[in-house]
């Protein structure tokens, strides 16, 4: 999914309203990567968004990048992060021409893609990028879509003088997700509409175990990761390592 502009500027506070620490994150993502690559001092964040996790990574690393396809998202990322490279590019072929001690993939970006062999493309670029030793993280969606069906939700969020509604409907069929969102945003200047769909896969465990293994990487299911902490149904992250 490519995000419109007005999507870009309210995501984080969207996702900060519903709980979700950003900063918080990106310590526990610095915490699993160091526990196995004690000297990383590189770090590759792709579909970063707005730059949210690397802001706060950019302080735990010596060299940070980002990877990002929506230009609206990338704009904001390279503007939030003085110094710090945000390439435009697409993570099904990006080429970046360097290797980094670690890689991250977090959010649902992966469960954007098309197809198994969509999402097996993705982790074989991103897994091109990894040095020797170095460690991969790729948090997934959800292994199951059925709970999803015909779910609806609503959230209200206030800030710095502006309210934010969301509404979202969620429509399933086999393993696809379709969530239609429709925003409205009230600020000084009067209501501004807009509406966002989001289509996505819940790829069964064993698709991302067997993305990351054939692209040479030891595979691992790590629990405990703070937003999914407030999604129970939410899995939890996949932690590969390319063999030294």
């Amino acid at each position: 999914m490519e995000y419109g502009t007005q999507h870009a500027e309210v995501y984080d506070l969207v996702f900060a309203g519903r709980g979700k620490d950003f900063g918080a994150e990106a310590q526990r993502l610095n915490e699993l990567v160091r526990a196995r690559c004690a000297e990383a001092e590189s770090l590759l964040d792709v579909a970063c968004g707005t730059g949210a996790h690397l802001e706060t990574l950019a302080g735990l690393f010596a060299h940070v990048e980002g990877v990002e396809m929506a230009p609206a998202m990338q704009l904001l990322a390279e503007e939030r992060l003085s110094g710090v490279t945000v390439h435009e590019a697409d993570m099904l072929t990006f080429d970046l021409g360097r290797r980094f001690d670690a890689v991250i993939c977090v959010g649902n970006s992966v469960a954007c893609l098309d197809s198994v062999e969509e999402l097996r493309t993705a982790v074989t670029r991103m897994a091109a990028h990894l040095r020797p030793g170095g460690v991969m993280i790729v948090e997934p969606w959800f292994f199951s879509a059925a709970f999803l069906d015909g779910r609806v939700d609503g959230n209200l969020y206030k800030h710095d003088g502006r309210v934010i509604s969301q509404l979202t409907r969620f429509v399933t069929t086999g393993d696809r997700i379709r969530m239609d969102a429709k925003f409205v945003v009230a600020d000084p200047a009067g209501f501004h509409e807009f509406d966002e769909t989001l289509s996505a896969r819940a790829f069964p465990r064993s698709d991302y175990t067997a993305a990351l293994s054939d692209a040479g990487l030891s595979v691992e299911f790590v629990r405990g990761f703070s937003w999914a902490d407030g999604r129970p149904t939410a899995p939890g992250l996949f932690v590969g390592v390319r063999p030294a």
